[in-house]
């Protein structure tokens, strides 16, 4: 799966450095001088499950295999039992092919594609309700030093969304901790990243926050919700749609979290305010994304 990039507090960490995820591009700005920008790198990866093509996926190139299992699970895709027999990737003809154990038979479900609101032209099949009716996620609370702990260092982290800007990250954490973060030029394939993670890990859902860069949509909330994790944090806003859900299914949803300031639209009651705003500093210009300076 290609080197590990980790911290001591983190499993697995950004490499803004890696081979192949960006690279600078000459250009001039706004009065004509010459610049070099970072710019993020995308490539097509399409995805197979046992011997039928499933998607083309633009995705920033890292971590192949937790990117097709991940995206997978979260279209419902593998079943619940299945056993993956093995994960094949070829750098040179951008493939990855999951085999399970089980018969593929999706092309009805192939069939019923949703566009969502998600970047690099994200989709998520008709069924994408399918599996929330009766969801029900763990009690487990999340403390606003929590919260203020997590963001303080995700956003100090050296990514590529700190360097180059056109990317989402996503990072799952436990407690004050941040455990894994991914990135992508598309906000489903860092979630999928994730969801694939945790699968081929065995890591438990339950007790866990997941923060993200981006908005919170229906679709980051469909997906949190189905991974089991009873938090969504962002850094980013809500549509109401994902409020909506969020309510629903009882999933604690945090929105607009940058410095000392959060506001919370659902599951206030995992919600421990146990931090003091007034010692928590407002965020730096520095520690925000290139895309989002000026």
């Amino acid at each position: 799966m290609g080197t590990i990039a980790s911290t001591p507090r983190y499993i697995i960490a950004p490499d803004p450095g890696a081979h192949r995820l960006s690279r600078q591009i000459t250009g001039t700005d706004e009065q004509g001088a010459p610049v070099e920008v970072q710019v993020v790198e995308e490539r097509p990866l399409t995805i197979f499950l046992n011997g039928q093509e499933i998607v083309t996926a633009m995705t920033v190139g890292d971590y192949p295999e937790y990117l097709a299992v991940g995206f997978l699970k979260n279209q419902r895709m593998l079943r619940p039992g299945e056993k993956i027999t093995g994960i094949d990737y070829d750098d040179d003809l951008e493939t990855v092919v999951v085999r399970t154990d089980g018969e593929t038979l999706h092309e009805e479900k192939l069939k019923k594609k949703t566009r969502t609101s998600g970047c690099a032209v994200g989709t998520v099949f008709g069924d994408m309700m399918e599996g929330l009716e009766g969801l029900a996620l763990g009690a487990a609370e999340v403390r606003s030093s929590w919260l203020y702990t997590l963001a303080h260092e995700i956003n100090r982290t050296p990514s590529l969304y700190l360097s180059a800007g056109a990317i989402h990250g996503t990072v799952l954490c436990q407690g004050e901790r941040p455990l894994c973060y991914m990135e992508d030029v598309g906000r489903h394939n860092a979630v999928d990243k994730i969801a694939g993670w945790m699968a081929l890990e065995g890591i438990e859902a339950g007790d866990k926050i997941f923060y993200t860069t981006g908005r919170l949509t229906s679709e980051m909330v469909i997906k949190t919700a189905l991974m089991g994790i009873p938090v969504l944090v962002s850094r980013s806003g809500f549509t109401a749609w994902g409020v909506e859900i969020a309510r629903e299914v009882n999933l604690t949803l945090i929105g607009r979290m940058r410095g000392k300031r959060f506001t919370c639209l659902a599951g206030e009651g995992r919600l421990v305010r146990d931090g003091d705003p007034d010692a928590v500093d407002d965020e730096a210009a520095r520690h925000r994304r290139k895309g989002a300076r000026g």
